[in-house]
């Protein structure tokens, strides 16, 4: 009984760690050779944020390159571009519950209440681009979204946690 139970919590476990809070999408050129890539060199001119959180993206980025063989090099295979967005965004929910009844019960005449809500909040994203030095064509394009921009604390463990997202799905997969 004890096994069942062990099972059954580590595939709960599973389960909800598996769930990220961003949405993380790439897409690549099907006639990229990716194992040729051995050396990058990043490059930042459209990265668009505060001196921190760009050597949080830079630093977690260059880690994660590491860890799928490639190295930095003055005379690199593939350039690396990425870009920084946010937009705001406005969540508005309604709670319509029941209000209280006047003559004939629920179903008669009576006074009922509804609560409208909104949140204004930013939404970052991060967007990688690998560029073949060779043909100077994009080969590789990861892009995560979900950051909560506007808390620092959040940006310091988030930054690092999409960052790794994106770049799980390099080298892809091909079918």
């Amino acid at each position: 009984m004890k096994k069942y139970i062990f099972i059954l919590l580590a595939s709960a476990t599973l389960g909800l760690t598996s769930c990220s809070p961003f949405q993380v999408r790439s897409d690549y050129a099907e006639t990229a050779s990716f194992p040729s890539y051995k050396t990058y060199k990043i490059r930042i001119d459209d990265l668009k944020l505060n001196d921190i959180d760009k050597d949080r993206v830079l630093n977690e980025l260059s880690k994660q390159l590491q860890t799928k063989g490639l190295s930095s090099g003055e005379n690199p295979d593939l350039i690396v571009n990425v870009k920084a967005n946010h937009k705001k965004i406005t969540d508005i929910t309604n709670n319509s519950p029941y209000g209280m009844y006047g003559w004939g019960g629920p179903f008669g005449w009576g006074v009922g209440m509804s609560r409208t809500w909104t949140s204004n909040y930013n939404e970052g994203a991060l967007i990688v681009d690998l560029i073949d030095t060779k043909t100077n064509k994009l080969v590789w394009q990861g892009i995560g979204s979900g950051i909560s921009v506007d808390s620092p604390k959040a940006k310091q463990r988030q930054i690092p946690e999409i960052m790794a997202e994106i770049m799980k799905n390099y080298p892809p997969q091909r079918k």
